[in-house]
């Protein structure tokens, strides 16, 4: 919605999504604290805040079709 795709391009198009803490502590192995930590020593990426106290990651997974 709103996105324009350049039909001449050459690269692969990048879906982005949101994922929650679960999601990526699954894909990453690691616990919530460790995430943590690493996020407040610059070590982990940051997530967006979505209101409140919820939080999710972007996630961009490429569709190579």
């Amino acid at each position: 919605m709103g996105e324009e795709i350049d039909k001449g391009a050459t690269e692969p198009r990048r879906i982005t999504r949101l994922i929650r803490l679960p999601e990526v502590q699954r894909r990453v192995g690691l616990a919530r604290s460790t995430i943590y930590r690493w996020m407040s020593e610059g070590k982990f990426p940051k997530p967006a805040q979505l209101g409140g106290h919820v939080v999710a990651w972007l996630s961009k997974k490429s569709m190579d079709g």
